[in-house]
């Protein structure tokens, strides 16, 4: 019923129990063996870990799976490397790599991503998305699957320029910037034209616009060159009647009312976004996906991660389209046992 229950609540209709999704759940390896009493660590092949994995999200009934297909890879041609820190099992994603191709901030003001990374094939991308959708389908056949674009504006920005070109650039002329990304706004759009023709009625917008404090950048500044942006590249996917769950880490609780402007369907947040905001203002007109707290579940007792969980379910659960989630991420060094109580607690208290 879990495909049942995540499309009701994105469509509002306040399924009899609450559906859940998580993130990085179903690669902490030790915590799948467990659940699932397959043999599986990051050193296992392909094969075993996805089949690993699509049984984890059956055994904890995801009803929803995040997932877009546009990233970092569709700007390789020209973009910054900041490195990575250790965050899979295994240190798989550990990079040092650290280049930039830009050596003067004012090189931003003239950038045109059309003529550096050319124009996209919207046929071929939206067989793309379709291939994408379908290999979803297929692991988590009883789930809402999407496709859909992580770069959206802002965090495309940052993968071409990096945060220290970014935050000199706009530093020193913020509007000239600003002209920039309306050039990527057009740019990318033809991702977004070839996501409204996609099979998949429910898409993913991805656009990390804050950090954990908040904006990095003036509030106006995002409302003259982000959200007028948003509403052009959402305009063929509410026009195609996609169903749009718009994500962004960091805390966006003041541009909540901006982003529903643009014509969403749905928030995921990270903890530090108010989730009682979203709920008593948009509760009853949109879906949300969140918040409990990662750290709570890593170094927290038992009764902290049974009050976190009530937090969210008392906010959450009068609303139709709730879906609960850790908000950022249950990664491969939070305990079994903590992650094990805390999917005792999810399913005491789920049922509406």
């Amino acid at each position: 019923m879990s495909l049942k229950d995540g499309m009701a609540a994105i469509c509002l209709e306040m399924p009899d129990k609450v559906p859940r999704t998580e993130y990085s759940a179903d690669f902490h390896w030790e915590l799948v063996s467990k659940v699932t009493g397959i043999e599986v660590d990051s050193k296992s092949p392909s094969e075993i870990q996805n089949r690993a994995a699509s049984a984890f999200r059956r055994e904890w009934d995801y009803g929803f799976v995040w997932n877009t297909l546009i990233g970092a890879d569709a700007l390789d041609s020209c973009r910054t490397r900041m490195g990575h820190a250790e965050y899979a099992a295994g240190g798989t994603d550990y990079s040092t790599r650290v280049e930039c191709p830009f050596e003067d901030p004012e090189e931003a003001f003239e950038f045109s991503p059309e003529e550096v990374y050319g124009l996209p094939d919207e046929r071929q991308l939206t067989a793309q998305f379709n291939e994408d959708y379908r290999r979803k389908m297929d692991a988590t056949p009883d789930a809402v699957n999407t496709t859909g674009v992580y770069i959206t504006m802002i965090s495309g920005l940052l993968e071409i320029f990096g945060w220290d070109i970014l935050l000199m650039a706009m530093g020193i002329d913020a509007k000239a910037f600003g002209e920039t990304a309306n050039r990527y706004g057009r740019w990318i759009q033809h991702y977004f034209n070839a996501l409204a023709r996609c099979d998949a009625p429910v898409v993913k917008v991805h656009d990390d616009i804050t950090w954990t404090s908040g904006a990095f950048a003036r509030p106006d500044w995002y409302r003259e060159f982000i959200f007028p942006n948003y509403k052009r590249l959402f305009a063929p996917l509410r026009e195609a009647g996609k169903k749009i769950i718009f994500t962004s880490d960091g805390n966006y609780t003041e541009f909540i009312d901006d982003i529903a402007d643009c014509g969403v369907s749905g928030f995921v947040m990270e903890p530090s976004t108010d989730m009682k905001y979203v709920a008593e203002k948009y509760g009853k007109t949109h879906s949300f996906i969140g918040n409990a707290d990662t750290r709570i579940l890593l170094s927290g007792s038992r009764e902290e991660i049974y009050s976190e969980v009530k937090r969210c379910m008392d906010i959450g659960k009068v609303c139709p389209g709730f879906i609960m989630a850790v908000g950022n991420h249950i990664p491969p060094n939070t305990p079994v046992e903590n992650c094990l109580f805390y999917n005792e607690v999810f399913e005491k208290l789920r049922r509406r």
